[in-house]
């Protein structure tokens, strides 16, 4: 789930490890939803060293897909987008420094917003030599906001496209109603509040089984505060030359898609809007018609990018 909207700062460098049963969990999920072949490798940044999970062809000539998931969600999420990518592209999914997963904080805590695209451009760089060319990135929710900041950021110079799955904090805010019901999970998360607040989000959604429970350990995980801070400006947003692809959920709880994709021609003219029908803001994008829909326009958009 994406985290409060107030302004925080990651917490201190030291953190407890995470539990057995979470990465029991964790690999779990790697075992039975990740496709054959999967790899995983450990990234060393100022930040900590971050943990990805790779699919596909390393020797791909499409561009590399990074993928960022939401808050507590973990880089597995994205196995689904994974299988179906890695066809043709070389897919990395990449577990945020400080939230739920496998990667570790070090020394240099990240605080800010520039900390933030600090860490991620630091793990682009090197997953951009690896494949000799510019990466697609995307991200869901939280994520989706760090990819936009990064974006800003970066530039068209660093990234081939830009996808944001229901992107929070990006170009509107939170439902009201979204943040009365995630309130006691924010204040107090054990597994069973976990579990609820998705149940209502989802309209209980069959969710995947082995997930679920990754997500419901994750409220176990030890607590970071995440970044987070104000919308992207629009001025810099009218600016933004990166190909950029939004999909948005049409019976999502976080936000209101009519208003969301407004909001994004408006700011964001140069970008493609499609809501992606029946879904949610959680049963992106892991719930199998969910999916389905979202890989169908990642391969649209992947096929219309400009050659690197």
């Amino acid at each position: 789930m994406p985290p409060s909207p107030s302004p925080g700062s990651a917490g201190a460098p030291g953190a407890v490890s995470p539990s057995a049963s979470f990465l029991a969990a964790y690999d779990e999920v790697l075992t039975a939803r990740w496709p054959e072949g999967t790899t995983t490798s450990r990234i060393p940044t100022p930040y900590g060293v971050t943990h990805v999970t790779s699919h596909g062809p390393a020797d791909a000539t499409a561009p590399p897909v990074v993928l960022l998931p939401g808050g507590g969600a973990t880089s597995t999420v994205w196995h689904a987008q994974a299988a179906h990518l890695g066809r043709k592209h070389r897919v990395h999914a990449v577990d945020l420094i400080g939230e739920p997963g496998r990667s570790t904080p070090g020394e240099r805590p990240i605080r800010t917003v520039a900390d933030l695209t600090g860490w991620l451009g630091a793990v682009l760089e090197a997953l951009s030599a690896e494949a000799g060319r510019r990466p697609v990135l995307a991200g869901h929710s939280y994520g989706a906001w760090i990819a936009l900041h990064h974006a800003l950021h970066a530039g068209s110079l660093r990234l081939a496209g830009l996808v944001l799955a229901d992107p929070t904090q990006c170009f509107t805010g939170f439902r009201p109603g979204y943040l009365l019901h995630a309130l006691p999970l924010l204040l107090r998360p054990t597994p069973r509040r976990a579990r609820g607040f998705l149940t209502w989000e989802t309209s209980g959604a069959d969710l995947d089984a082995d997930w679920l429970r990754l997500y419901e350990e994750g409220a176990r995980f030890p607590a970071v505060r995440p970044v987070t801070g104000p919308r992207p400006d629009r001025e810099a947003l009218r600016e933004l030359a990166v190909p950029t692809l939004v999909l948005l959920a049409e019976y999502g709880r976080a936000l209101d898609p009519v208003r969301t994709a407004r909001a994004v021609d408006r700011t964001l003219p140069r970008a493609s809007t499609y809501t992606i029908p029946g879904a949610t803001h959680h049963t992106l994008p892991l719930h199998a018609p969910a999916a389905a829909e979202i890989n169908r326009r990642l391969d649209a958009f992947l096929t219309e990018l400009p050659a690197d």
